[in-house]
């Protein structure tokens, strides 16, 4: 059985606000059902999935209650089980719903923030080799120092779900590249 489907993508270019930097050049990626989900144990299905593409520092859970982001790596979010709403940005940012199935990649700096969810939410998250994330909260004293580091975050070697020729890859292009 084919586990990895076409996606529908959707991408989100946020802008910045007094909060949060968003990520002035990379978009926001959901690819509503890019998975097809094996009934045992689809979250280390994932792990691999991720781990294949170059993508590691696994963690299984749900997505936090309040506004976060990290300066210092990409984030992706693939849904396992369940399903949530969440916000992404600042203020002028966007609500999307996801469900099992559904991954979303989140470039540095963008914030999220689930504001409800089924009991049984679930994603596996994961980050690109090399990366090491932190937290940031939207406070005016880690804005500075946050807006350098987004900038100097590298662009992942891989999409996490579709490999090297992954529509990532198009999508997230090195600014002045062609």
């Amino acid at each position: 059985m084919q586990h990895v489907q076409p996606p529908v993508i959707s991408d989100f270019h946020l802008a910045s606000d007094e909060a949060i930097p968003n990520n002035s050049e990379l978009p926001l990626l959901i690819y509503a059902g890019a998975l097809r989900l094996p009934g045992r144990d689809p979250a280390a299905f994932i792990e691999r999935l991720l781990s294949s593409n170059e993508w590691g520092e696994s963690w299984r859970d749900g997505i936090y209650s309040y506004v976060h982001y990290h300066s210092t790596a990409h984030e992706v979010l693939a849904v396992f089980s369940g399903s949530a709403k969440v916000h992404f940005g600042g203020k002028a940012g966007t609500d999307q719903t996801i469900c099992a199935g559904d991954v979303v990649i989140i470039p540095a700096g963008v914030a999220h923030k689930r504001y409800g969810s089924s009991q049984d939410f679930a994603v596996v998250g994961a980050y690109p080799l090399g990366q090491q994330w932190d937290m940031c909260y939207g406070r005016p004293e880690e804005r500075p120092a946050a807006e350098e580091k987004i900038k100097g975050v590298p662009l992942p070697k891989a999409d996490p779900v579709y490999g090297p020729g992954g529509p990532l890859m198009e999508k997230w292009r090195a600014p002045g590249k062609a």
